[in-house]
């Protein structure tokens, strides 16, 4: 059949509110599983976004899936299309719609929601309206039904938790408990190496693989290569980081670089340094550190630019105060802080936070620091917008505008939006789940900062590879469908330069947006450290393989909440993670259901009952 030229402008809706959902997948569910990483400082902002970047696009590149189901998860029986092609691209289009507007308002809020189970939502609701609800599957359907994918909004999480607490506790007897941690740490790394590597090809085999079948193998097979390779991951680690570690945190070795791993054994007779033992050797994994008061403070008064706008001295944008963990008196100046903080509301309190973070931006260099004293140079002048002298300032903050949504994520402060801010309800509320957390030294914490780096580059490879089939599914159907005239079938192909495409999205998604939900991931809701984080992320890989194993759909993102629930109530009391975030986000995924659901169907149903008229 030739092609439907008649449905161009569904194919190219249907095309921008795909690229829409996989710009949303990145901000949202990839930003999430990188909240904790970054939470915990085992990597920072930019490097979280590089490997995120990386590996998501290797993922979905190289072994992300080639065909998608028509019909996403077996909603909608293919035969209800009755192979009208301009229906079923219809559909698809309306699926996508609903469920990308609703996750970028989420997004926009804050509010973090899956993006899976937004667009299932979103299908359910287009089949009701196409075809009747009692075409829809609602029931089990072999784990493909609605019963089956909804069941795991209560399951994941739960079952996320216990995981992560086991393996957080592990790590709690062997190391934290001891009387001279830092050596256990160091000792016991390559166990939790071979933890790690093998729950991690696991996640590669049963979830991130599709298009390779490594699933599909011999039970014997994938023992083989999972076990090898957690094997060859803990060997590894015992020859060249075992002694890297050794020389840095036992014998304190601060003129090791960071390539000195490749000396291996030879490290173990490498001498200390006797100049300065009291050298900081590990970076300070707290949540917040106090000295970065006085630290922000010069950096910001040593700065030579000579912008007279930019008054760094004036109340409304010094250098934020940072959270304090200490239990002593903070002194005089932090009193009188709080004391006018607490004459202010909290959308003045919230502005300034926001006013401190871009007065310290205008005085960068470069094109973000050029966008944003722009932007504070040129604001929009009195009278309407087409008057002359503001359509001149409007073609000077244009350019400004494009170079501060593309850079803005990469430079915002996670760590100072995620401590809360002093003189809130939210600041008190902090400073109780933080007091509740034992710190650990952070020579032991600095041990598994890089197990946790490589649990999360899986993570990103594993959900490149598979996930990307959320919006590469319904795009393959409407880019089918299209281009053939004729309704997909059960199974679409889905061409390389899709799946291209679409992870580019994703990563931009990551860069550019990921930031609102960052923010109030990870120590929003209970306090981070390198030891909790990896336990996190193992925990949720562990849900996601189990319930892969039985075929049911669940959310990465939502197993990793789960388990950062789980690992803040093993410090021993339920204060010790915020519920008032909790139940904010198990609302956003309940109300997800029905809103997205509602949105598809209230579009595809008036589509399809509009006026037309036959040419």
């Amino acid at each position: 059949m030739p092609r439907l030229d008649q449905y161009n402008y569904v194919f190219a809706i249907g095309t921008l509110f795909a690229l829409l959902d996989a710009f949303n997948n990145g901000a949202n569910d990839v930003a999430n599983s990188w909240a904790t990483s970054v939470s915990s400082r085992s990597i920072s902002y930019r490097q979280a976004m590089i490997f995120g970047t990386v590996f998501e696009m290797l993922g979905a590149i190289t072994v992300g899936a080639r065909t998608a189901d028509t019909i996403k998860n077996g909603i909608i029986p293919n035969a209800a299309f009755r192979g009208d092609a301009g229906v079923q691209m219809l559909a698809f289009t309306c699926a996508l719609a609903a469920a990308s507007t609703w996750v970028m308002w989420c997004t926009r809020h804050s509010a973090h929601v899956s993006s899976t189970y937004s667009l299932v939502s979103a299908v359910a609701g287009v089949g009701v309206a196409t075809v009747g609800a009692k075409q829809v599957q609602w029931g089990w359907n072999g784990g493909k039904g609605l019963g089956a994918i909804f069941a795991g909004l209560g399951m994941a999480p739960a079952i996320s938790a216990c995981f992560g607490a086991i393996i957080f506790m592990l790590i709690k007897l062997v190391v934290h408990v001891r009387k001279n941690p830092v050596r256990w740490a160091v000792w016991t790394s390559p166990f939790f190496f071979l933890v790690a590597g093998t729950i991690c090809t696991l996640s590669i085999v049963y979830k991130g693989s599709p298009n390779l079948g490594l699933s599909k193998k011999p039970k014997t097979y994938i023992v083989a290569v999972t076990m090898g390779t957690g094997g060859g991951v803990a060997l590894l680690s015992a020859l060249f980081f075992v002694p890297y570690v050794h020389a840095k945190v036992i014998k304190r070795d601060y003129t090791l670089p960071w390539y000195g791993f490749i000396y291996g054994p030879m490290l173990f007779s490498r001498p200390a340094p006797v100049e300065d033992s009291t050298k900081s050797i590990v970076p300070n994994y707290a949540v917040v550190q106090e000295e970065e008061e006085e630290e922000d403070q010069q950096s910001y008064q040593g700065s030579n630019h000579d912008d007279k706008n930019l008054d760094l001295g004036s109340p409304a944008i010094t250098p934020a105060t940072p959270f304090t963990l200490t239990n002593g008196e903070s002194g005089e100046k932090q009193r009188v802080q709080n004391e006018t903080r607490q004459q202010k509301s909290y959308k003045e309190i919230m502005a300034e936070s926001d006013e401190r973070l871009n007065a310290k931006l205008r005085t960068k260099k470069g094109p973000l620091g050029w966008a944003m004293r722009t932007l504070h140079e040129n604001p929009m002048g009195p009278g309407q917008i087409y008057e002359l002298s503001n359509i001149k300032i409007l073609a000077k903050r244009i350019p400004a505008i494009l170079t501060v949504g593309l850079l803005y994520g990469l430079h915002y402060d996670i760590h100072a939006a995620q401590s809360g801010i002093h003189g809130t309800p939210e600041g008190e509320r902090m400073a109780v789940v933080y007091s509740h957390a034992k710190k650990y030294p952070n020579e032991v914490e600095h041990t598994y900062s890089f197990i946790q780096v490589l649990t999360a580059c899986t993570a990103s490879f594993a959900h490149g590879a598979n996930d990307i089939g959320n919006s590469v599914g319904p795009w393959a159907v409407i880019y089918s469908a299209w281009s053939t005239g004729d309704a997909a079938k059960s199974k679409a192909v889905v061409p390389i330069w899709q799946l291209a495409v679409l992870s580019g999205m994703i990563s931009i998604g990551l860069i550019t947006y990921g930031y609102n939900i960052m923010k109030v991931m990870g120590n929003k809701i209970t306090y981070h450290s390198p030891s909790r984080g990896c336990s996190m992320e193992m925990g949720a890989a562990l849900t996601v393989l189990i319930f892969s194993q039985y075929s049911l759909p669940v959310s990465t993102s939502m197993c990793i909440t789960g388990a950062t629930v789980g690992v803040g109530l093993c410090n021993g009391s339920i204060k010790a993670v915020n519920w008032q975030r909790v139940g904010l986000l198990l609302l956003a995924w309940i109300m997800t259901i029905p809103i997205a659901g509602t949105l598809g169907g209230v579009t595809m149903g008036l589509f399809l009952n509009a006026p037309h008229f036959s040419g």
